[in-house]
């Protein structure tokens, strides 16, 4: 008798939530955690061409940390497609106008750059406060704090 590979049906997979204080923790490390939750790697029916990921709220974005001098020296770039468009703004600035934008770029940075990856991101709620409008979805067993 042969094994045959598992692959979970849609409505076989279950999407948890989990609630992460960012206060504190570098945010390479909140954002590869983060990563692995909505990919759903940390499930045993965890399969890379399916989004069995969880819901994930990052709470106090605006407390994450950056190790030795990158809060002024690392940019975030973009261009406008028009000629002389080119812009680049250091993380301290959007650290001050955004901080979700600094922790959702991150995390972008750290799933598939496809479809699945979108779907995938589409589960991730990021907050510059402690507050957030999910009390509904989360319990409180599920709460983590990343440290």
């Amino acid at each position: 008798m042969t094994q045959k590979t598992f692959s979970p049906k849609a409505k076989e997979i279950t999407r948890d939530w989990h609630v992460i204080d960012a206060a504190g923790v570098p945010l390479g490390r909140l954002a590869s955690r983060v990563a692995q939750l909505l990919r759903g790697k940390h499930k045993p029916t965890w399969t890379p061409h399916l989004d069995t990921g969880d819901h994930v709220i990052v709470l106090n974005a605006e407390r994450v940390v950056l190790t030795g001098a990158k809060m002024d020296q690392k940019m975030y770039y973009r261009h406008s497609g028009y000629p002389g468009g080119f812009r680049a703004t250091p993380v301290r600035v959007e650290m001050e106008k955004r901080p979700e934008r600094v922790v959702e770029r991150a995390v972008r940075g750290m799933v598939p750059h496809t479809t699945l990856g979108k779907q995938q991101l589409r589960k991730l709620h990021v907050y510059a406060g402690g507050e957030h409008p999910h009390a509904g979805q989360v319990s409180q067993t599920e709460k983590e704090a990343t440290s």
